[in-house]
């Protein structure tokens, strides 16, 4: 009996195929991956973190994760930009969870093809999410939100800018509105700017907001800036660092695919036995790559694990998230510069996948937590001192 693919709940191995044969020509390009959305599109994939109950894959953290993982392996900027899109419904997840189904359109919205983006960064402030340099403004009926959002993935497709402002007006102190502006609000203007060293099949363009209005019913929560712990906040922690961490995990996992394979096939007239993988110091750096990439798999499967099991970590939950994501990100960015080692010169080369990985990873760290927030938070969190001000 043949199985469904919402059955299996796995993306067909041929459709994967098809998304790497077309990686390399967007990246060349610098344009959007529309074909392989359209395709992930058809089967659903848009909607696989939507609950089986409401229609969607009903996968979990722990299984998106690992689907991520594999289709990073495949096309690297058209998973970071699923991860872009799958959070928003791990958010609407977490919501349920608590209790609050304030946000279940999200999941009517996946199921019907609609893709979200993320409107968190910007210029100016390195605590995304707990502060805002864009402002909110409390009108009838909702908010009017005015600023600039920076790396909005899914630029020339997205239905829904999940973007967040300050109200500094809001009666007991400023707080931080987290809204969805719909694409097409009057003074929402989507900039077209997009041209990095990787990841570049995201088109992650910029948005400017200007005075562009959102109605309550799109109001995901408003919370005191500076305040993590409503659960809308919390999956916007859990969801997207696990899932970032996932793609990169995926980009070491081909470059060591690739190392192996041209390791077993260059020859040297100088090794006896004629191939590179006798050459015991590149057996090292395989065994090296391979230990990197075990240790890093083993930090985000146990993470994912204990979120979807629901262990009580308490406070240890903050260092924790953060230590997942930065020991994906470090340890993929170690074993694709040790590919390149093992692969040599042939891997610089412009059109070889390598190359391309090489680029595409070095996008991990530029994503929340970076480095230097990473081990600030870490730092602070097992010293005891997390909650206290000033910040220095």
């Amino acid at each position: 009996m043949t199985q469904t693919i919402s059955e299996t709940r796995n993306i067909p191995i041929d459709m994967l195929e098809r998304f790497r044969a077309r990686a390399a020509g967007h990246d060349r390009t610098n344009t959007y991956f529309a074909e392989d959305l359209a395709e992930l599109r058809g089967i659903g994939y848009l909607a696989a973190a939507v609950p089986a109950e409401r229609g969607g894959w009903g996968l979990d953290l722990a299984q998106l994760a690992a689907s991520q993982r594999r289709l990073a392996r495949y096309a690297p900027a058209t998973a970071l930009a699923m991860t872009m899109h799958s959070y928003w419904i791990g958010i609407a997840n977490e919501m349920a969870r608590a209790g609050d189904h304030s946000v279940d359109w999200i999941y009517t919205a996946a199921l019907a093809g609609e893709v979200f983006a993320a409107g968190h960064a910007e210029a100016g402030n390195d605590i995304p999410v707990l502060l805002s340099t864009c402002q909110a403004r409390r009108v009838d009926g909702g908010y009017r939100l005015t600023g600039h959002k920076q790396f909005g993935s899914n630029g020339p497709a997205w239905s829904w800018l999940g973007a967040h402002a300050l109200d500094v007006d809001a009666e007991g102190g400023p707080k931080v509105v987290h809204a969805f502006v719909k694409r097409g609000s009057e003074g929402a203007d989507v900039v077209e700017n997009w041209d990095t060293l990787g990841m570049r099949a995201t088109q992650s363009y910029d948005t400017r907001l200007d005075e562009v209005f959102v109605p309550d019913s799109r109001i995901g929560c408003v919370v005191p800036a500076g305040d993590a712990d409503h659960p809308f906040l919390m999956g916007m922690t859990m969801w997207p660092l696990a899932l970032m961490g996932a793609v990169y995990l995926g980009i070491a996992d081909r470059a060591l695919e690739l190392a192996v394979a041209h390791a077993r096939n260059k020859k040297s007239m100088a090794i006896e036995r004629g191939a590179y993988a006798y050459n015991p110091f590149v057996q090292h750096q395989i065994a090296t790559m391979y230990l990197e990439l075990d240790a890093a798999a083993a930090v985000l499967t146990g993470f994912t694990a204990d979120w979807v099991a629901g262990t009580d970590h308490g406070a240890d939950w903050v260092p924790k998230v953060y230590s997942m994501k930065w020991r994906a990100v470090e340890g993929a960015k170690r074993v694709v510069d040790t590919a390149l080692d093992v692969v040599g010169g042939a891997g610089m080369f412009a059109g070889n996948e390598l190359e391309r990985l090489y680029r595409d990873v070095r996008c991990g760290g530029f994503h929340p937590g970076n480095d230097a927030l990473t081990h600030e938070m870490v730092g602070k969190a097992v010293l005891g001192i997390i909650d206290e001000q000033p910040r220095w």
